[in-house]
């Protein structure tokens, strides 16, 4: 009897079931024809962020991850969905993984990790920039905590690293995710080049993005990033690792597919028309030439760098090719872009020649235009993470600023030299040199201060400054192998 009574409860459910779906299917799609595609989004979000919060909590590296993959998407989600500030979700996601851990009950983690020099220097930045709300040229408070975000980004995520995300295993995970999205973002930029754009995309591109993205009559490849930019100096510095990782003592059909990646990587390079990106390449691969001490790499890599350089600078090879013709313009010193950059930064030093601390945060660039319309700095583009940085913090912030970038660079040089494990060591060098090469390219153009090169960087650091102790990890590995 009890077996009938459930099948019958289950013809009765199904009876139901079917035409309650059709009915909501039918009311979403008149929903969606009156209002757009807000409600279905917005239904999608709920069916997607409930489980997320829900593994998060249970397992706070989940939030990293989806910081991570995050960081490379959510441009495409602004311009083909629209109607919220997606930009947002990225403080979303490490607030949420911070509370997890805070709160979690069945894990303890050990937070000594935070006596770390890297977690030190961020937070004497993120002082410094609670420092400059109280700056006296006075820029506005809503500017500031536009641009200070972004400065935040490296309090919010390095300290989580260092403690819930600090394994060897994490860092393979971090190469494996940042390398594949990479790769899913050249694709893209091959589709944009070769196929065409996506209707947000291409809205984007004709209502303002013109104005930089059409030279010569050809496009400049942005991929899912915020502009071409962006995606040039990501590429270049993914190239940088995945070459260096393509070296490495690892197994054979590893090597082949991060050389693989390496080439698309160069081709998405070249296809977004940044000069400044070719300052990653170069200066990454001579990170590669000062750290590694395998006679091997060090040939290639200052091969392939001398090669590229003599090739762009000395011959007109290629030269009807847009991404050849655009590289290759980044090394003539008449070039009229670089003069106006320099007229603009002449324009900044006399400003600050009576402003030892800066205009403040948030008075240049983007921020500036829409919460200090009136203030000096605002109608000259600062063009480089330098020179915003110069212009918002005085050359005493800029001074402070870039003796922390210098000093990480040679104190991450010195881990690597100290790394005993030779596949560690592999891969903290391609870490090193990609967010090298970022800090130096930032001076032609705001790329340290963008997604996901700001995600990458910031976690690179954390990974690296963990060096001693993964690479103990690896010789007990080793050891009982």
């Amino acid at each position: 009897m009890e077996q009938i009574a459930t099948s019958s409860n289950k013809r009765l459910l199904s009876n139901f079931t079917i035409p309650l779906l059709v009915i909501a299917a039918i009311g979403i799609g008149w929903v969606t024809a009156e209002v757009g595609f807000l409600l279905p989004g917005i239904l999608l979000v709920a069916l997607l962020v409930i489980p997320l919060v829900y593994a998060i909590f249970r397992e706070p590296k989940v939030g990293i991850i989806s910081f991570v993959v995050y960081c490379f998407i959510y441009n495409l989600f602004s311009r083909e969905i629209g109607h919220f500030q997606y930009l947002y979700v990225i403080d979303g996601l490490l607030v949420l993984t911070w509370l997890a851990v805070i709160f979690h009950t069945s894990k303890h983690y050990d937070w000594s990790y935070l006596r770390n020099e890297i977690f030190i220097l961020g937070s004497i930045w993120m002082l410094i920039n609670f420092l400059e709300l109280f700056n006296p040229a006075g820029a506005s408070v809503l500017g500031w905590m536009v641009d200070a975000r972004y400065q935040f980004m490296w309090i919010l995520i390095v300290p989580l690293c260092l403690v819930i995300f600090n394994t060897n295993k994490n860092l393979n995970t971090f190469l494996f995710l940042i390398i594949g999205m990479s790769l899913l973002a050249t694709i893209n930029g091959l589709k944009q080049n070769f196929i065409g754009l996506f209707p947000g995309e291409k809205e984007w591109l004709y209502s303002y993005g013109y104005l930089t993205h059409l030279i010569w009559g050809d496009v400049r490849i942005f991929s899912f990033y915020s502009d071409a930019s962006q995606f040039g100096a990501s590429q270049a510095q993914l190239f940088v690792i995945a070459f260096t990782l393509a070296l490495g003592p690892f197994k054979k059909w590893k090597r082949i597919m991060c050389g693989i990646a390496a080439l698309f990587f160069l081709y998405g390079e070249s296809m977004s028309g940044t000069r400044g990106a070719l300052f990653t390449l170069f200066v990454g691969l001579a990170v590669v030439l000062v750290v590694n001490k395998n006679l091997k790499v060090i040939t290639v890599a200052l091969f392939i760098g001398v090669l590229g350089f003599c090739f762009l600078k000395f011959t007109y090879i290629g030269e009807s090719h847009f991404e050849i013709r655009r590289m290759r313009s980044a090394l003539n010193s008449n070039d009229q872009s670089f003069n106006v950059r320099l007229e603009n930064q002449m324009k900044i030093q006399e400003y600050l020649k009576a402003r030892p601390l800066g205009g403040g945060v948030g008075s240049i660039g983007y921020a500036a235009e829409k919460y200090n319309p009136n203030g000096y700095l605002t109608p000259i583009p600062p063009d480089s993470y330098w020179v915003k940085v110069w212009a918002e913090y005085g050359i005493v912030g800029f001074v402070i600023w870039i003796s922390m970038m210098m000093y990480i660079i040679g104190k991450s040089c010195g881990i690597v030299w100290n790394t005993q494990d030779k596949g560690l060591r592999f891969k903290l060098t391609a870490l090193v040199a990609g967010f090298t090469g970022i800090i130096i390219a930032s001076y032609g153009n705001e790329v340290m201060n963008m997604m996901p090169s700001s995600m990458i960087v910031y976690i690179s650091f954390a990974f690296v400054f963990l060096g001693p102790k993964l690479d103990k990890e690896a010789q007990q590995l080793n050891a009982h192998a």
